[in-house]
């Protein structure tokens, strides 16, 4: 996703896109951990997804309420 895509949703679908996709990542680092994962990249470009959500959502909570 791009920060444009997580910018657009509103804060509750960007805290459950969150939850989605860290159950994505636990279940492709279980994968990986068997060896039945053959396109190791994707935990990375998880990582990021993760990371970018939970930056936009932090700023958003701590943004000043505009009246």
């Amino acid at each position: 996703m791009t920060t444009k895509e997580i910018r657009e949703l509103s804060p509750v679908e960007q805290v459950a896109k969150l939850r989605e996709v860290r159950g994505q990542f636990l279940h492709l680092r279980l994968r990986k951990q068997t060896g039945q994962i053959e396109k190791t990249h994707e935990l990375r470009a998880l990582r990021k997804d993760i990371a970018r959500l939970e930056t936009i959502v932090r700023q958003k909570s701590k943004a000043p309420a505009t009246a």
